[in-house]
């Protein structure tokens, strides 16, 4: 695409930016971060001009990430059960039961259509050298595809002929393809998602999603188990049956009576029900094991066990720790290398080694090496800039794309996404926890 028809086709969302700033501030759509211990919650910042992605470029990048996520169904069923993928060598049972997301107490569970991750979101980022590559698998509750939607709407807005003169493929669909989610898994009932409450960082998105879906917006003080079946109460007095529960909340406060026993935000005894066969919970509780950073390295190698092909899209080049090899040369290249603790999410645990003092890199070599199970590393992707307006001015800064994948009848990739940039122009860190802003994800149609 030339940059005078990239320029044509962003005009019109770029000349009304701040009519859609304001539609997006008095519809509330904010984010809330946890710092230092206080709630704050503030607008989520948006830059008008969009990311543009060819219908070539998706149709790639469509057909990569149905076979990444369809093959980590497959594992996340595996490790539950059979354990082949253990027994055959090719993932270490280190990488698997030592995992925080690992949860015993869902061995032998088998979710409804054997689906475990129903809403996957694949953060990838486009390479310099035109390939595109996977930096994250988030299995458990990725959030984010609120935003692009309610942007959209609001560009259209303010802008109609943006959409009415370009090919750009309509994502009004989300909220379609999320029902046809919850609906395939449903064990009889009511959908239903279940939020922690207004505080919670990305509550907007918990409620606009109930809302798009006409599903029921729920707290666990609404919810009881009742001989292994989930309920809401009515306002009457009496009890509606949930069939697909599309949770919020982590793994750990789910069910006090299995996890957290001091879990306020949990409903006691829906792991019974679950187990039982009559709630989907979606998505399902020990997912973790198969977004662990570590995990990561082996998905390419569970595309080829279970499906018996080569990955279309790339890891970005990472290392073990665990591994004598690899552990060699991440001590001996730390300085060079993105280092990433396996246990952390959002932006967090993430470690340049080009921005530690000698002394710093001493310290960490030395954890490394006490603790190889801990970390991954990873050469430093020279991803792709993305122009933003910032003061006014259009200056370049870093972005990556949060792909959403949703699993159901088939597995279907939202022609459209999260695309979040650094606001920072000497960082690479993206995330919206680390003060990062989004745009919206134009698909060409052809």
């Amino acid at each position: 695409m030339t940059e005078a028809l990239f320029n044509q086709m962003t005009a019109a969302p770029v000349a009304n930016a701040d009519e859609i700033n304001e539609l997006l501030r008095r519809y509330g759509v904010k984010f809330g971060i946890y710092k230092n211990g206080t709630f704050k919650e503030q607008l989520f910042p948006f830059d008008p001009i969009p990311r543009i992605i060819t219908a070539e470029h998706f149709r790639e990048i469509e057909k990569g990430l149905i076979q990444r996520v369809d093959a980590l169904n497959m594992f996340l069923y595996d490790i539950y059960h059979e354990k082949n993928i253990i027994k055959d060598g090719i993932v270490p049972e280190d990488f698997v039961y030592i995992s925080s997301g690992y949860l015993p107490q869902c061995e032998g569970i088998t979710p409804p259509n054997k689906i475990y991750s129903h809403i996957s979101g694949i953060d990838l980022v486009e390479g310099k050298d035109g390939e595109w590559y996977i930096l994250e698998d988030n299995l458990r509750i990725p959030s984010g595809a609120s935003y692009p939607l309610i942007a959209r709407e609001f560009t259209r807005v303010a802008s109609p002929k943006a959409f009415s003169q370009n090919n750009i493929v309509d994502n009004r669909n989300y909220a379609k393809l999320l029902k046809d989610t919850l609906d395939y898994s449903n064990c009889g009932g009511i959908n239903a998602i279940l939020t922690p409450g207004r505080y919670n960082a990305a509550y907007f998105e918990h409620s606009y999603l109930a809302e798009m879906t006409d599903s029921v917006l729920v707290q666990n003080d609404e919810l009881f188990v009742e001989d292994n079946i989930l309920y809401q109460k009515t306002y009457s007095g009496g009890k509606t049956k949930i069939g697909a529960l599309y949770r919020r909340i982590s793994d750990e406060y789910l069910d006090p009576l299995t996890f957290e026993p001091s879990s306020l935000i949990g409903i006691p005894n829906l792991m019974e029900a679950y187990r039982s066969g009559n709630v989907a919970v979606i998505n399902a509780p020990g997912n973790g094991v198969a977004d662990d950073k570590g995990i990561y390295y082996f998905v390419p190698k569970m595309i080829s066990y279970y499906l018996g092909e080569k990955a279309i899209l790339k890891n970005a080049p990472t290392y073990l720790p665990f591994y004598d090899e690899d552990k060699e040369y991440v001590l001996e290249n730390i300085g060079k290398l993105v280092i990433k603790d396996v246990a952390e999410a959002g932006g967090y645990g993430v470690v340049f080694g080009s921005e530690l003092s000698p002394e710093q890199l001493e310290a960490f070599r030395n954890t490394i090496i006490n603790e190889p199970r801990r970390f991954i590393a990873q050469k430093v992707i020279d991803f792709c800039d993305l122009p933003i307006i910032d003061n006014g001015e259009t200056v370049m800064r870093k972005a990556d794309l949060r792909a959403f994948v949703l699993s159901g009848e088939t597995t279907r990739v939202w022609a459209s996404g999260l695309t979040r940039f650094s606001r920072n122009p000497d960082s690479f860190v993206v995330n919206s926890s680390q003060g990062g802003g989004f745009k919206d994800t134009w698909v060409l149609s052809r």
